[in-house]
């Protein structure tokens, strides 16, 4: 449905792992009569080609993939960019872009954060091992043990394969309370997907880079995440001029169990945004939690 207004602005959203753009569907219905929604399905995901190296799945290539979606359905005015899990690392990898700037009206991230705010925040709390911040770096270790699994070789490809049809939606139905039955790509999508795991994370614990935000930001924090804890929120504090930031008592896939909630957060940031005072003030807002 077009939305009611013809100069509507544009959102792009980015899903994450092992997602495709479907994933989407129930918050672009919510959004879709005020802006133009824009989803597509990630490198290796859904309809869309796989890499043939591993490298192929560099964040770098990921926002030339954003690039050239946004050059087509939005050549002429900058964009509100909305990222969930690894489209919001991907994300975040776009607004700290310098090609990007002035083109990335706002970001909306949730569950995924830029991985270099992350090394860095984990490297603060090594350097001042008081007991919180050990605490803090022991339940997101534990909360990330897959993540060293997935850079095994083979092994990770296998599982998803002995498991997506058995496990994969128990395990689903369990953690996020979601009767969901795998659609026709995603064992194939959960699989090629893992090479955005090998291709960037080691690569960013061992040489993070500083990474400023050129637009404001909104994260979307599910206090119940079990794989971002929320305390991550805080990593990308130092690296961002414009900050909301809103808790939401939900896990990792809010976005499916509370897609009006989640559209509404999207709108009202995009309206405070386009306000025309709004990114000349910098501001940090703790949003309640629902």
């Amino acid at each position: 449905m077009p939305p009611d207004k013809p100069d509507a602005p544009t959102v792009v959203l980015v899903h994450g792992y092992p997602d495709n753009a479907e994933v989407w569907r129930p918050i672009r219905e919510h959004l879709s009569k005020e802006f133009v929604v824009v989803t597509y399905d990630c490198r290796g995901a859904g309809q869309s080609s796989k890499p043939n190296a591993t490298r192929g799945y560099a964040l770098a290539r990921f926002v030339d993939d954003l690039v050239a979606v946004t050059d087509l359905v939005s050549p002429q005015q900058p964009f509100h960019l909305v990222g969930h899990d690894w489209g919001s690392v991907h994300s975040w990898e776009s607004v700290t872009e310098e090609r990007l700037k002035g083109r990335i009206a706002s970001f909306t991230s949730i569950s995924g954060p830029c991985l270099d705010h992350l090394s860095l925040w984990m490297r603060s709390k090594i350097t001042h091992p008081k007991p919180r911040n050990l605490w803090l770096l022991a339940r997101q270790f534990l909360a990330s043990l897959y993540v060293l699994f997935f850079q095994l070789p083979w092994l990770p490809e296998w599982s998803w394969k002995m498991g997506y049809k058995g496990f994969w939606p128990k395990w689903f139905k369990w953690t996020e309370g979601i009767d969901a039955q795998p659609d026709a790509t995603q064992l194939a999508d959960a699989q090629n997907g893992l090479g955005m795991y090998r291709a960037n994370v080691l690569k960013a614990m061992i040489r993070p880079r500083i990474r400023m935000a050129h637009a404001p930001v909104q994260i979307v924090v599910p206090t119940n995440d079990r794989y971002v804890r929320p305390f991550l929120a805080e990593a990308a504090v130092p690296f961002v001029t414009v900050l909301w930031r809103r808790d939401v008592a939900d896990t990792h896939w809010v976005i499916r169990k509370r897609p009006e909630l989640i559209a509404s957060y999207i709108r009202e940031f995009i309206e405070w945004v386009d306000a025309d005072a709004a990114p000349q003030l910098p501001l940090r807002m703790v949003g309640g939690r629902r």
